[in-house]
């Protein structure tokens, strides 16, 4: 097919191996410069004397109301754990609301008192924003962007690129996988389940800010949001010198959310997460990380899960609780749209 052909399908939004290919092949070509390029989930920037942490997201999930959250916390706590997991301390936030025409004003006050609360428990300001309205159907009721900012110690620079990874770091996570992807799959097909399953959706600022201050050396991070751990995994491997190894009988995953996939046949490495960090830190440093996370709300299943090997260098593998191994590879396309 000619490329004056091509379209976008809803896997270029799946954080996979096609947005990959989106990204690469079309934003970086275009868009390219020296921050850009760096590819980090923040862009660092030097500005007198301090860095920098600049990032921004988009809202768009179905349904806009789920369990254990709102598309208004998931806007604030989405933005905040970007800049958190470059080592940024988030300060400020701008929001912008693309509104449909009829959607009920008790909704919108709902949203945005969601909003200031996560913010105020993040603690970070709402400085700026912009408000648009849009004819019934041209919108699926709000859609929201966000863009943050925080002051990034030079010391946590090496963070966001995961430069100083080596052989025999571990991995850790702070806690079970695939809750939101199924919390928000599960309410927009109102599915009625015995255990109601709930989105893990938080800002984990404070608790990545203790470890840090812990003085763990924190070699990278970087939330599971879209692609799941997965491809968290997938591309922490892709192009190195060292391999990621992972146990499956390591993982945190609650007998709900592990019922449901099985049910609907989805995998829950691959399902977005809202509130998990993947951590790698030196292999002295491990138990002393699960120590400071687990006194945290946020992390009180945190959990080693692997580590970073000399074998297979450029592939991310798993270890079934059989025995086998299979590898982890970034998901070719979407498996549950809208679920940010």
């Amino acid at each position: 097919m000619s490329k004056t052909n091509e379209r976008i399908l809803l896997g270029h939004g799946s954080g996979g191996k096609i947005t990959h290919n989106l990204i690469r092949g079309l934003f970086m070509k275009y868009f390219s410069n020296p921050v850009l390029n760096m590819q980090t989930d923040s862009a660092i920037l030097p500005a007198y004397g301090e860095m920098l942490s600049f990032t921004t997201d988009a809202f768009v999930v179905d349904p806009v109301f789920f369990p254990g959250g709102d598309i208004g916390k998931l806007a604030v706590a989405g933005t905040v754990n970007d800049l958190a997991v470059s080592g940024a301390t988030p300060r400020f936030l701008s929001c912008s609301f693309i509104i449909e025409e009829g959607l009920p004003m008790a909704d919108l006050e709902k949203i945005v008192i969601s909003m200031a609360e996560e913010a105020e428990r993040a603690g970070v300001s709402i400085v700026t924003g912009d408000t648009k309205v849009v004819n019934r159907g041209k919108c699926d009721k709000i859609f929201i962007t966000t863009s943050g900012m925080g002051y990034l110690p030079e010391k946590y620079r090496h963070i966001s690129e995961g430069s100083t990874i080596s052989s025999g770091d571990r991995i850790i996570v702070n806690g079970s996988i695939g809750d939101h992807g199924m919390a928000v799959l599960a309410a927009r097909n109102e599915m009625e389940l015995r255990a109601e399953i709930h989105s893990d959706c938080a800002s984990l600022n404070h608790m990545i800010q203790e470890v840090l201050e812990a003085g763990i050396n924190v070699r990278f991070m970087r939330d599971a949001t879209r692609g799941g751990l997965a491809n968290i995994l997938a591309e922490l491997a892709e192009g190195k010198a060292y391999g990621v190894s992972i146990e499956e009988s390591a993982l945190k995953i609650s007998e709900p959310v592990r019922g449901l996939c099985e049910i609907l046949g989805f995998d829950p490495l691959y399902v977005a997460n809202e509130g998990k960090v993947v951590m790698v830190v030196p292999e002295q440093d491990a138990e002393r990380c699960l120590t400071v996370l687990r006194k945290n709300e946020y992390g009180k299943e945190a959990a080693l899960i692997g580590e970073i090997t000399e074998t297979y260098p450029g592939k991310a593998w798993l270890t079934t609780g059989i025995g086998g191994r299979r590898i982890i590879d970034m998901p070719a396309g979407e498996q549950l749209p809208r679920i940010c």
